[in-house]
């Protein structure tokens, strides 16, 4: 028998507090600093500051820290616009400047292209940005009883941590839910089943602010009265969750139909349900589907393909466009909505197939066809299972919009260096103010 194996020790942490010189920014927005030839990520710290650091974590590889004190600060820090800054996850630059942060957004891309896909865009695009608070639209709040603190917690997690943070309000959702969290928390406190509510998902739309409280027991008659009122009092419209999505029903109104948001720019209008994939920044989503429609340059006899379309939030600007659009989507319930929203925007040179793009598409009819353009919008993994399906379509044009930079760059070399596409263009969007995240759009063209 092989030796038994005893509990990992954890690394004891230095004692005292370290002063040192942060010498860069990690790409989840931390701090970096090399201490006794170590890397050590410092939550707090920006390039160029002397900081005095306290060790939070420690392994093998890197060491984690936290910033006590700054003690010369970089010309780039700004004070935070909300007051949890410190604690709470959600966000991880709030105490850099939002210019700053665009400018490290796009450095960022711009390496991850060079650096894993070989290629260099001809023309780094303008960035899209708007408001830095108040933007979110959809999130999914945690929700915890905590009985030493005689309280519920509603919110976030804390920085590197499982917990929820203690926090009063959040500033990057807009202020109807952000502003309400201290009252969800009396709410939930009040209720018989406040141990047993684990979230709420927040999804806003151009008029209605919808929670849906996911609870893992049957609630009270009292507790449902409690909901109702506080639908009422606060302009709410609150659903309820027992299990999975399908399980998903209205508390008050109870005669509530769906969300809706609206393109104004194109006047067209999308129902959506509170469990729905959509864009949580509605600014920025407009923006975006405006600098589409212009980068692939719709004409009115052209055959599109929209790879990964949800509920035809790209598929139906374009087809207005005139072109003939075929949307592609994974799930099956998306695709049906997109096919009514497009019928309530009588639009009908748009179609759509449920079909998961990450499996085998051998015989699929709509990959037997040809393209003069194709968009595509995976989620963060990327679509290098597409990847070399569009490279064999010869479209004169595509145009890839990205979460994650990584996986664009490494997509992007195989369609330059494998498929003859030549990188165009490529730049930031500002989706999410305040936090590493990253979405970004690229121009290929068939050389």
């Amino acid at each position: 028998m092989g030796k038994r194996r005893g509990r990992r020790r954890a690394r004891k942490l230095p004692d005292s507090p370290v002063d040192c010189l942060i010498e860069g920014l990690t790409t989840e927005g931390r701090g970096l600093v090399h201490i006794n030839d170590k890397a050590v990520f410092v939550d707090g710290a920006l390039p160029g500051e002397k900081v005095k650091i306290e060790y939070t974590a420690s392994t093998s590889k890197y060491d984690e820290a936290k910033v006590l004190e700054v003690i010369k600060a970089s010309n780039d820090r700004v004070e935070p616009p909300c007051q949890h800054a410190n604690i709470c996850g959600g966000c991880s630059l709030q105490h850099l400047n939002t210019d700053k942060q665009i400018e490290i957004k796009q450095t960022a891309l711009i390496e991850s292209l060079e650096y894993i896909g070989k290629v260099k865009a001809d023309e780094i695009l303008p960035v899209i940005s708007g408001p830095a608070v108040g933007y979110r639209y959809k999130a999914r709040l945690g929700v915890r009883y905590v009985a030493k603190k005689e309280r519920v917690l509603v919110g976030f997690r804390e920085k590197r941590s499982n917990f929820l943070a203690l926090i009063d309000q959040c500033e990057v959702l807009d202020s109807r839910v952000g502003h309400k969290l201290s009252a969800l928390s009396a709410l939930i406190y009040g209720l018989d089943a406040r141990e047993h509510i684990p979230q709420i998902e927040v999804a806003i739309d151009d008029k209605d602010v919808v929670l849906v409280f996911r609870h893992l027991e049957a609630l009270s008659d009292s507790d449902l009265s409690k909901l109702v009122d506080f639908a009422k009092n606060e302009n709410f419209v609150i659903m309820l969750q027992s299990g999975g999505p399908k399980t998903i029903q209205n508390l008050w109104p109870e005669d509530f139909k769906n969300l809706s948001y609206s393109l104004k720019d194109q006047d067209i209008h999308f129902d959506f349900d509170a469990n729905d994939f959509t864009q949580v920044n509605p600014q920025i989503n407009q923006k975006m589907i405006n600098r589409v429609i212009d980068l692939l340059d719709i004409q009115p006899d052209e055959k599109v393909l929209d790879l990964f379309c949800g509920l035809g939030n790209f598929t139906l600007p374009l087809a207005q466009k005139g072109a003939h659009v075929i949307g592609i989507e994974g799930s099956q319930e998306l695709v049906n909505k997109a096919i009514s929203n497009a019928t309530k925007n009588n639009i009908t040179n748009a179609e759509f197939h449920a079909v998961d793009l990450s499996l085998k598409l051998e015989g699929q009819r709509w990959l037997g066809q040809t393209y003069d353009k194709i968009l595509l919008d995976p989620p963060r993994s990327g679509a290098m299972e597409m990847i070399h399906y569009l490279g064999k379509l010869g479209a004169s044009k595509i145009v890839y919009v990205s979460c994650q930079p990584t996986t664009l760059a490494r997509d992007a070399g195989v369609l330059v260096n494998e498929y003859g596409y030549r990188l165009l263009s490529a730049g930031v969007m500002d989706m999410f103010p305040h936090t590493a995240h990253v979405e970004s759009i690229a121009v290929f063209e068939k050389v």
